[in-house]
C-alpha cells in the first residue's frame, strides 16, 4: 500500500465504487426481465464470460483442482440463487441475505483454511441469525418463503466461494470465475428454449451481462490490490444500499419494516466482522 501514489489510491477507491454501484443494478434487471429464472443466469453469466475472457486471456488457467471446481460451482450456486430470489422475493431480502457470505466464511474457515474463529466471530453470526429471523415476519406466502430460503442458499454458496477462492490463490482464482459463469451458461440457456424475448429486455440481458457482471470483476480485481482491507470490506457495501433505492425507484417495490430491520442486522454484522478482522491482522501484523 506504500509504494502506491494518492491519487493511485484514489483512482482504486473509485474502481470500488463504481463496482459497488454496477452490482447493485442486479435487483432492477433482474426484475425488469420477464424469462424463466436460469435462463436469465444462464444469459447473464454467458455475456459475463467474454467479458471476463477478454480481460484474462492467456491467463486463463483451468486446472480442474477440486477447490478450483468447487468455487466455480460455488460461484454457479450463488449467481443461479440470486436471481431465483430475486424473482421471488424482494430485491432488498436477496440482497441483504446474500450478504451473510463472511458470516459463512467465518464458519467455514476452521474447516478448510485451518483459520480458528474468534470471540467476535460468534457475536457477529449471533447478530447475523437474529437479523435472518426477522426476515420470515414479512414472508408469509409460499413463493415469498421460497425467495427467502433462495436468498440464504445465495449466501452460503458466496461463503463458500470465498473460502474456497481463498485456498486456490497461489493458482488461479479468476480462472474459477469464468469457469463458474461457464457452468451457469451451460446449465441455464436451455431453460430460454421456448420462451421469447423482446428486443428491449435482450438489451438489458446484454447490460446485466456486462454492467453487473463481468466489468465490476474486472474493476473489483483491480482495485482489490490498491485499497486498505477495510475499505475493501467497507465500500462494497453501498451495493446492497443502493439495490434496493434502485429497485423501489424503478418498479415501486419497497421492503417490509421487519426485512429492513432483519437487514440492517446482516449488514452490521458484516460490517463489524469486517472491521474487526482488518484490527486484528493489523495487530499482529505490528507484533
Amino acid at each position: 500500500m506504500s509504494q502506491n501514489s494518492p491519487s493511485t489510491h484514489r483512482s482504486a477507491v473509485l474502481l470500488l465504487l463504481a463496482t459497488a454501484v454496477m452490482w447493485s443494478l442486479g435487483g432492477v434487471l433482474v426484475k425488469s426481465v420477464e424469462w424463466p429464472s436460469m435462463a436469465k443466469a444462464g444469459a447473464r453469466s454467458a455475456i459475463g464470460c467474454v467479458v471476463l475472457f477478454l480481460w484474462l486471456r492467456r491467463q486463463t488457467r483451468f486446472t480442474w483442482r477440486p477447490t478450483q471446481l468447487g468455487a466455480a460451482l460455488a460461484y454457479c450456486g450463488t449467481v443461479s440463487l440470486y436471481v431465483i430470489a430475486n424473482d421471488r422475493t424482494t430485491a432488498a431480502n436477496t440482497i441483504f441475505l446474500q450478504y451473510t457470505g463472511p458470516i459463512y466464511v467465518a464458519l467455514l474457515s476452521p474447516w478448510v483454511l485451518g483459520e480458528r474463529a474468534r470471540r467476535s466471530d460468534w457475536l457477529c453470526i449471533a447478530i447475523a441469525l437474529a437479523g435472518i429471523a426477522l426476515f420470515f415476519r414479512d414472508q408469509f406466502s409460499p413463493r415469498g418463503l421460497m425467495g427467502i430460503f433462495a436468498a440464504l442458499g445465495s449466501g452460503l454458496c458466496y461463503g463458500t466461494m470465498i473460502v474456497l477462492l481463498r485456498k486456490e490463490r497461489d493458482s488461479s482464482p479468476a480462472s474459477a470465475l469464468l469457469l463458474g459463469n461457464l457452468i451457469t451458461a451451460v446449465i441455464g440457456l436451455p431453460f430460454a428454449f421456448g420462451h421469447s424475448l423482446p428486443p428491449a429486455q435482450a438489451g438489458m440481458i446484454v447490460v446485466l451481462g456486462v454492467v453487473q457482471l463481468g466489468l465490476p470483476y474486472v474493476l473489483f480485481s483491480i482495485a482489490i490490490q490498491r485499497v486498505t482491507a477495510l475499505e475493501a470490506v467497507l465500500l462494497p457495501m453501498l451495493e446492497p444500499i443502493l439495490n434496493p433505492l434502485w429497485v423501489a425507484i424503478g418498479r415501486g417495490e419497497w421492503p417490509g419494516p421487519w426485512s429492513l430491520a432483519g437487514g440492517g442486522l446482516v449488514l452490521g454484522a458484516v460490517i463489524l466482522r469486517g472491521c474487526l478482522g482488518t484490527i486484528g491482522t493489523a495487530s499482529k501484523t505490528s507484533a
